[in-house]
């Protein structure tokens, strides 16, 4: 079978974000925090005094673009 597959860099891009979301998200929770307000302060002021060094999250984040995480959430909301 000769066929050409494509390759969706951006729908990779956005599935690693979220499953880099979910693993804050994770460790957040173990920690206690309600994960939601954390994330939604760090996206709104870009402190990441919000996000928890536990399980290393807080670089996790440091490591996603504010922008990329927003679309992606927003993507992922509408079912793209």
């Amino acid at each position: 079978m000769d066929r050409t597959s494509i390759f969706d860099v951006a729908a990779l891009k956005q599935e690693l974000i979220l499953i880099t979301l979910n693993e804050i998200i994770a460790s957040l929770e173990k920690r206690g925090y309600k994960a939601e307000n954390q994330l939604v302060g760090y996206l709104l002021t870009g402190d990441l005094a919000y996000i928890s060094n536990y399980e290393n999250a807080r670089e996790k984040m440091r490591s996603l673009k504010r922008e990329e995480v927003l679309l992606a959430l927003i993507n992922s909301y509408e079912g793209k």
